[in-house]
């Protein structure tokens, strides 16, 4: 089945591998070097994690087209469930991080199987109900403290041996984190299974008459997307050492969906361009008296307006693009 659209993943149009390879490891060697060229460790991180959120939720979107606003809930959900395992249980960072993920894909689990049911907006909406409900749990239940949230959080000794207080360590090992979950990612989105949430994303009727079951596969994917999202938001918990109801709120679940489609949806790269773009903002404008929020309104409006397919996916578009075989399919 041959499968058309402007969102296709650039790895399907036979992009060149040695220019692909070369600039990811262009990428990967100024994240290397990053810390050592002046670059504030904190603020690294804070991006590399919302890259990684960014990318898990456009797992959903670009790749399955269904539309979540309530992936907040793993994001903020994790946090909590890897600052408790850190903090109260006494495990390594690699462990907590992991009980983080594995609560984020059952919590993934309960949503999806009940948000599959529906399709378009009442996905959304279920999605976002939800979320708002585990929100309230959060609120109100003493295993997060509430409105004070979950606050010093130890980041440990990974596998007992190296000490992540040093904002450098730290900062290495999100990056191997963000790299693991990409390759995952990519791994995913490249193989048959990938195909198949292309097809049902492009034509679902027809890829239920080809004898695919649709509604797993969209579980899968769903699965898949709230596990990597709480990847992200456990490394975030160690990072900045504290859990709080912010990272569970609709807001949250709104500013990944603004990264995703200012970035470019379907694409590898763009979510982690509109997460630099975004965090680059918020921490520029935040000793300022400016509201940042207006101001990535304007630039999600300006998006929507010029770049409709987003930073990268108009960049995929362009002749400059399409002769570097980075061109999208029409």
């Amino acid at each position: 089945m041959t499968i058309s659209s402007p969102l296709e993943a650039p790895a399907a149009t036979g992009v060149n591998p040695a220019l692909k390879f070369g600039l990811l490891g262009l990428g990967l060697l100024g994240l290397i070097a990053a810390p050592w060229l002046g670059a504030y460790p904190v603020f690294l991180m804070k991006f590399l994690c919302f890259a990684l959120f960014a990318c898990a939720f456009n797992l959903l979107l670009g790749y399955t087209g269904l539309l979540s606003f309530g992936h907040a809930a793993f994001f903020g959900g994790a946090a909590y469930f890897t600052g408790h395992a850190a903090k109260e249980w006494g495990l390594t960072p690699e462990l907590a991080i992991l009980v983080g993920a594995a609560g984020a894909a059952a919590l993934g689990l309960i949503i999806g199987f009940l948000a599959i049911r529906r399709q378009g907006i009442y996905f959304a909406m279920i999605t976002l109900a939800l979320s708002q409900m585990f929100y309230f749990i959060c609120l109100r239940s003493p295993f997060t403290k509430g409105e004070d949230g979950l606050q010093g959080v130890p980041r440990g000794k990974l596998f007992g041996v190296i000490d992540l207080a040093p904002s450098l360590n730290m900062y290495y090992f999100v990056l191997a984190v963000f790299v693991l979950g990409l390759l995952i990612i990519w791994r995913f989105v490249n193989s048959p299974f990938g195909m198949i949430l292309r097809a049902i994303r492009e034509n679902e009727p027809r890829a239920v008459s080809l004898g695919y079951d649709v509604a797993r596969y969209k579980l899968i994917a769903f699965v898949m997307s709230a596990a990597l999202t709480g990847l992200a938001g456990g490394v975030k918990a160690l990072v900045f050492q504290f859990a709080t109801l912010t990272d569970v709120t609709w807001q949250m679940s709104g500013e990944v969906i603004l990264m995703t489609l200012l970035g470019g949806i379907g694409t590898l790269i763009g979510p982690i361009l509109g997460a630099g773009v975004v965090v680059t903002l918020q921490n520029y404008f935040a000793t300022s008296q400016f509201p940042v929020t207006i101001l990535t309104g304007a630039v999600f409006m300006i998006c929507v307006l010029l770049f409709r397919r987003g930073i990268v996916g108009e960049f995929y578009a362009s002749r400059l693009g399409a002769r570097l075989g980075f061109d999208l399919r029409r």
